[in-house]
């Protein structure tokens, strides 16, 4: 009998284990699930001069950090200033994991179809069509864009050199869409480092020619550790900026004198091939790092207000203080936080 029990007792202790272990794993596929589920987030903006408009921020770069930059600005724009704003990640499509190396998914594309203003950051993209038109709709009607550093070589199709959206293509030949998204759209498409890549920096020098224009107001000082990118003959750009390379990955590094001084941000109107004119901002800096100078995060606010058409609403008093806490990743492949998923950049009260 006493045998009897405890081989009872044994097998209730083994099944009550299951049970706490089952539930236990439950609650973590379900969790899982929910962090699958959301795959962008969004910022609400309740007031300020930019209520009412919705602009969406897409990332996907390998290198500098778009999808640490990018939800910093827009939490920025959103609770600072009253935007409300999407912000959008490459990810892995099984896992729903954000994967900065996954050039072939960037879900939520759809938000464009209501956006006020397109912010992009991404580098050799090779999206879907069921993805990519979104961009083209948005383009074709003219509305305003604003790049961030590798946005000039946003798109490179290697894989399906006939698919319809290859003419995006950094490289494109096809007659009318001669280097593709960042010639057409942006004014430059890739050339090459001008500074020295991981050993030297860039600092802006404004150009006093247009030293009064809005996306300039309050700034001054911006210096960020990624180096210059060579760009050679503007297409119809009001240069705002030019940058000079610094000798070291410091702010107090001295000029490289040796190297002439290339534009680093500009603007300008941008018309697709039987599209509407649209407005476009470019700045080759922008890296997550760059994002710790409070005058660069002040050229992209007043940016977004330019290209939204509330240009009075940049002032000096303006506040582009980050509103959770930043700490960018330095710049580098294969750097990215692994494990996060856009719900890791919600605001626990938006």
């Amino acid at each position: 009998m006493q045998n009897k029990l405890s081989a009872f007792c044994c097998s209730f202790v083994v099944l009550w284990f299951g049970f706490i272990c089952c539930a236990g794993e439950t609650t973590s596929n379900s969790e899982q699930q929910a962090q699958q589920s959301e795959e962008w987030v969004t910022y609400t903006g309740n007031t300020g001069p930019g209520k009412g408009k919705h602009i969406v921020l897409i990332s996907g770069d390998e290198e500098y950090r778009s999808e640490e930059a990018l939800p910093m600005l827009a939490q920025i724009l959103a609770k600072r200033l009253g935007f409300t704003c999407t912000v959008l990640f490459s990810l892995d499509p099984q896992s729903g994991v954000i994967d900065p190396n996954q050039q072939t998914n960037i879900p939520g594309l759809e938000a464009l179809e209501n956006a006020d203003l397109m912010v992009i950051f991404t580098r050799f993209r090779e999206l879907p069509p069921e993805q990519m038109r979104y961009i083209d709709d948005y383009l074709m009607a003219g509305k305003p864009v604003i790049g961030l550093r590798t946005a000039t070589h946003a798109f490179h199709y290697s894989r399906n050199k006939e698919d319809q959206y290859a003419k995006y293509d950094f490289q494109s030949g096809v007659p009318g869409w001669e280097n593709g998204f960042g010639s057409i759209v942006l004014g430059e498409t890739w050339v090459s480092h001008h500074g020295d890549h991981g050993n030297e920096g860039t600092r802006a020098v404004i150009n006093e020619t247009h030293a009064a224009h809005p996306i300039l107001k309050g700034v001054a000082d911006i210096w960020g550790p990624t180096d210059v990118y060579t760009v050679g003959a503007l297409n119809d750009a009001t240069v705002l900026l030019y940058g000079q390379s610094t000798s070291g990955m410091s702010a107090d590094a001295p000029i490289n004198t040796e190297k002439e001084m290339m534009p680093i941000a500009w603007t300008r109107t941008y018309q697709l091939p039987g599209g509407n004119a649209g407005k476009a901002f470019t700045t080759t800096m922008g890296a997550s790092i760059d994002f710790q100078s409070a005058d660069l995060r002040r050229l992209l606010v007043n940016a977004c207000f330019w290209a939204t058409g509330l240009e009075t609403a940049a002032t000096q008093q303006v506040d582009v203080s980050v509103v959770s806490p930043y700490s960018p990743t330095m710049f580098g492949f294969d750097e990215f936080k692994r494990g996060q998923f856009p719900v890791d950049f919600r605001l626990e009260r938006d």
